[in-house]
């Protein structure tokens, strides 16, 4: 047994399990490569000052969980805790936005670190994938957004999930809706970090889920009340459109981000098979963020959902993905000759695209098979030199247990056929 561990908080991904994982990754994206996002990757650490103000100094996320460090040449650094900053900050100094193709549509893949008390659905390294439309202030991309996540969830066998909707305002009407909230949370019996979050961001507070803090929340204005004309517009028209296309949400007066750079359309999904991790995805519109890295202004809306979440969710609906068999034929050579010809064989049935595996070790027959039956390949291929010689191999059908000789020179086409 090894003496290393993966870190508290962490897990590996390992097979069977993996290709779960791999299947919900590649659902999630393909509506979006779809629809005209193409693929970013950024490093999986940056300025720490990337995320202290675009994610805000005053999240949890800065204050408490973000994995930051100094390097050797004094810069500081910080694992990434969530997607959005870092893509931002690489579309802008490549200048996508400069090339005149607006929005800028871009889908990532990854992991992301936060120090968090470890719990199931809620780890200190996670993996999402995100979609970022970059650049355009336009309902119905907002509307695309949420479309696009409502399909990869259905795609993948899941139904028991729900939307919620709502929106923040903007910067003209906010401040108004600010000032009310902070007068209504100084009048009610909170800590003193609490109280230090109402007077820095009090949209948070809404956020809160500590039972004490929910229960005085009762009476607290609501955005929708101050939202102003152009806010209530955008937002109808980003209801319409998500109605038109048959997508079921629910309106969520209290639904806030937990990142400060979120105005008007924001929306979670959440799945109530999870208990109190019951988030599995969630975005919203970030119209000022650009400008908060140092960039020009580029009204931008995206999402990211959890791939550890998802998997969790399909767990608890039942769900098993129809995933293929990671090897479809499994080679089993008797002797040194049928070792070599067999092995050319693997190598031209992988060129083919056929998933094909080949007995390592030197095992004999009885090993050779059970390595067959737990690769959960469909045929076995076995040849000794009595086979070779005649020109044939033996082609085991794995579920029916039949076998029959196939000539070496046609193997190719046979198992083709068979898997067609």
């Amino acid at each position: 047994m090894s003496t290393f561990k993966a870190p508290k908080g962490t897990y590996d991904l390992i097979p069977p399990v993996s290709a779960t994982y791999l299947a919900v990754r590649e659902a999630i994206a393909a509506p979006l490569r779809r629809s005209g996002y193409g693929y970013v990757e950024t490093p999986g650490f940056e300025d720490v000052n990337l995320f202290a103000r675009g994610v805000g100094e005053s999240t949890d996320i800065v204050t408490k969980e973000m994995y930051a460090f100094e390097t050797k040449g004094g810069s500081r650094l910080a694992l990434r805790p969530e997607g959005t900053a870092s893509v931002l900050r690489a579309a802008l100094e490549a200048n996508l936005h400069k090339q005149g193709n607006l929005p800028v549509k871009l889908w990532y893949s990854g992991s992301y670190y936060r120090y968090e008390r470890p719990q199931k659905g809620r780890y200190r390294h996670f993996s999402q994938v995100g979609a970022e439309a970059i650049g355009a202030e336009d309902p119905a991309l907002d509307a695309e957004l949420i479309i696009l996540a409502d399909e990869a969830y259905r795609s993948l066998g899941l139904r028991n999930f729900r939307i919620l909707l709502n929106s923040l305002g903007d910067k003209e009407c906010r401040p108004v809706y600010r000032e009310a909230l902070q007068d209504f949370l100084r009048g009610l019996d909170l800590d003193e970090d609490t109280l230090r979050r109402a007077e820095i961001n009090p949209l948070r507070v809404l956020d809160d889920k500590r039972e004490s803090v929910r229960k005085q929340l009762t009476g607290a204005p609501l955005l929708r009340d101050y939202l102003c004309d152009a806010c209530k517009a955008y937002h109808e028209e980003v209801r319409a459109l998500i109605t038109a296309a048959g997508v079921v949400f629910e309106d969520d007066d209290k639904l806030v981000r937990g990142l400060d750079y979120y105005t008007r359309t924001t929306f979670e999904f959440v799945h109530d098979g999870l208990g109190s991790q019951s988030a599995v995805g969630g975005g919203g519109r970030y119209d000022g963020l650009s400008e908060m890295i140092g960039g020009p202004a580029l009204p931008s809306v995206g999402w990211a959902l959890g791939v550890d979440r998802t998997v969790l969710a399909l767990e608890a609906e039942g769900v098993a993905l129809d995933l293929p068999s990671a090897t479809s034929v499994f080679a089993v050579a008797l002797g040194e000759e049928a070792r070599r010809i067999l092995f050319g064989k693997v190598t031209e049935l992988r060129r083919a695209g056929i998933a094909a595996d080949f007995s390592f070790g030197g095992k004999g027959l009885k090993g050779s098979m059970k390595d067959a039956n737990r690769s959960g390949a469909r045929f076995a291929v076995v040849a000794g030199e009595r086979d070779l010689a005649e020109g044939v191999v033996q082609l085991k059908d794995m579920e029916t247990g039949e076998q029959r000789p196939v000539a070496l020179d046609g193997l190719l086409d046979v198992v083709r056929a068979e898997l067609a």
